[in-house]
């Protein structure tokens, strides 16, 4: 059946290997994330584990500089330290590598907390108890401490001595 066009030989399915590889230029991910795409595609377990095994070996994926540039986006973002934490740690990330993700971070968490507030609520004074619930409930869900939160919301935001950049 030819009616004169070149037919296109059939597209090779990809290895692991490479399949993870493409993954990775677009975007550091865990091996975690690496592990969950490869087995959707169709891989098996041991072909992805070795794919990813020696990605691992040739510094081509890295769940250390994966959390390092996570938090540092989320931070950028600002999302406190728990939240980080908890994203990170739903990546597969181990405690040890998110504290030191976060470590590294060199950030001021009550700055970051207090810029967060006067963004979202302005400068103007806490009117009542409900709305000292309402800041503290936000800041507690971008993941800031309990001490961080209790601290600002029974400050008075539009303090001159807190004054914003």
């Amino acid at each position: 059946m030819s009616d004169g066009k070149p037919t296109k030989p059939a597209k090779e399915k990809p290895n692991a290997y490479n399949k993870a590889l493409g993954l990775l230029v677009r975007r550091e991910q865990s091996a975690r994330e690496l592990k969950t795409k490869l087995d959707r595609s169709g891989f098996s377990r041991d072909e992805s584990a070795t794919a990813i095994d020696a990605l691992k070996k040739q510094a081509y994926q890295s769940d250390e500089r994966f959390a390092e540039l996570l938090a540092r986006s989320r931070a950028a973002n600002g999302y406190g330290p728990r939240r980080i934490f908890a994203e990170l740690k739903s990546h597969g990330i181990s405690d040890a590598e998110i504290n030191a993700a976060i470590g590294a971070l060199d950030c001021d968490w009550r700055d970051l907390a207090r810029h967060q507030l006067q963004r979202h609520y302005g400068r103007k004074p806490v009117a009542d108890n409900k709305e000292r619930g309402r800041r503290a409930a936000f800041l507690l869900r971008r993941g800031f401490d309990a001490a961080t939160v209790s601290a600002l919301t029974r400050a008075d935001i539009g303090d001159p001595g807190d004054e914003f950049d």
